[in-house]
């Protein structure tokens, strides 16, 4: 099958949508608060967060449309994010957080899962 040149040169540029998604956990008395998930391959120095007046720990991270499992590590103690209606069960016993980052007339994602 022949491709003309104008439809090789759409599929080898095609361009990788990502969207700017906020996390957000609040911990007042935390020292150190960081985000981990499936995209930072659990590593909890990738992705530290910054807490505001109010207590609330966040972080913006760039990411692609998909499916993210994430938890927050607040001075080494693994949690959940309370405002997520959707856990799936990880391979030690506990929860993981499940984030939908959908494509839609622009980039959204949802903290339950669909």
């Amino acid at each position: 099958m022949l491709m003309n040149k104008k439809t090789e040169s759409n599929v080898l540029h095609k361009k990788v949508i990502q969207g700017k998604i906020k996390f957000e956990f609040s911990a007042p008395e935390a020292k150190e608060v960081s985000l981990v998930g499936n995209f930072n391959q659990w590593n909890s120095k990738a992705n530290p967060m910054k807490k505001d007046k109010k207590g609330i720990w966040k972080v913006t991270l760039s990411l692609e449309p998909g499916r993210y499992e994430y938890r927050f590590v607040a001075d080494g103690n693994w949690e959940n994010d309370p405002s997520c209606s959707c856990c799936v069960t990880n391979e030690f016993g506990g929860e993981n957080c499940v984030r939908i980052v959908a494509m839609g007339d622009r980039l959204t994602s949802i903290s339950r899962c669909g």
